[in-house]
């Protein structure tokens, strides 16, 4: 049939649903929302339901510019940080140029590339899998990180995106920070004197809200606004009152949300110094998961042994580098004991 979009999509982890099982393949948080999500579910009014939920998401954005101490009109609201991150590649990236993006990040970034038909070229990373930011210089179609980066979980510090963004003044840079909550300095302290700088963030990760759909850029209000436009020329209504009312309680529980961050990044390096002790090589995450490798195991089959047991990681079988990794969301520290005995058991087996 002639006309048709041929498109290869983003495969995300799987999403299996069994009532015993350790999921840890798509880096969700394992602690529940803030107390002051669930009090606002409780108290929320169905019948304002009858009504379109707001065009502007004002009550989102004053929580946002009053936690960040910029005005709302710095930030855009999207349905998870990918419909964000969509409307963004349509606003800035629009030029005969190419969009630079590591080889190894973010799958999306490339379905994004070819579904609104951005030229793009990916940037491979060096032998350690960090990025090198010398070959993003003096680019004119544009570029965007995730920092910290994803597969890897290694972070650029904010002197290395400040050089960065001067020296590609005049495209815009996307740093996506959907883990920055477990890796320190935002590059929101950049924005001032870095108008080219969008910023895109989630409520799935570090605010235990994968099932909501929230998610927000931080930018110039000039560059905003196009992507405003973008967004109310697919549906200005996107982000429901529901999510709307439940993200803004979220927003506003900064010490609960930091104490559980604190808990995961201590599970996190525990985890990584167990993993280490049997032999597991693991880059070094700033992220709610660990990217491992063992050089004496086939990691398939190690994946395959986890799965039997109902535990769920993320194996990336079709990407060369990452043939001998295994991607393992941060659970409790209950779970990842859990995990590492079945780990221990499966070694002990080969010998």
């Amino acid at each position: 049939m002639k006309g048709l979009r041929k498109i290869t999509p983003y495969v995300p982890g799987e999403q299996p649903n069994y009532s015993d099982m350790i999921k840890l393949n798509t880096n969700e948080n394992p602690y529940p929302p803030s107390p002051k999500v669930t009090e606002a579910l409780k108290n929320f009014n169905p019948e304002s339901l009858k009504r379109y939920s707001s065009v502007d998401n004002f009550e989102l954005k004053k929580a946002l510019s009053d936690k960040f101490k910029l005005s709302p009109e710095h930030f855009l609201i999207g349905n998870g940080s990918d419909e964000v991150l969509a409307f963004c590649f349509l606003a800035f990236f629009n030029s005969s140029d190419p969009l630079l993006f590591p080889e190894i990040t973010y799958g999306f970034y490339k379905v994004w590339a070819d579904l609104f038909h951005i030229p793009f070229k990916e940037i491979p990373l060096k032998k350690d899998f960090s990025i090198d930011l010398d070959d993003y210089r003096q680019n004119n179609g544009g570029i965007i990180l995730a920092n910290p980066n994803a597969p890897t979980g290694l972070f650029q510090p904010l002197e290395a995106i400040e050089k960065l963004l001067s020296e590609n003044a005049d495209v815009i840079v996307i740093v996506d920070e959907a883990y920055i909550d477990f890796a320190g300095k935002s590059a929101i302290t950049l924005l001032e004197n870095h108008p080219n700088l969008i910023i895109v963030r989630t409520l799935s990760k570090a605010n235990s809200l994968a099932g909501l759909r929230v998610g927000y850029a931080i930018g110039n209000p000039q560059y905003i606004r196009i992507a405003e436009s973008i967004k109310s020329s697919f549906n200005p209504y996107s982000v429901d009152l529901l999510a709307e009312t439940l993200a803004t309680a979220a927003i506003e529980d900064t010490d609960y949300y930091d104490k559980i961050t604190e808990k995961i990044c201590q599970t996190r390096e525990w985890f990584i110094r167990e993993l280490h002790a049997v032999g597991f090589d693991s880059l070094p995450s700033k992220t709610n998961f660990v990217l491992s490798t063992h050089p004496k195991l086939e990691i398939s089959d190690l994946y395959q042994h986890l799965e039997e047991q109902d535990v769920f990681v993320r194996y990336f079988p079709t990407i060369e580098r990452l043939q001998s990794y295994l991607r393992i969301s941060i659970g409790t520290q209950k779970e990842m004991a859990s995990v590492l005995t079945i780990i221990k058991d499966y070694l002990s087996q080969l010998r």
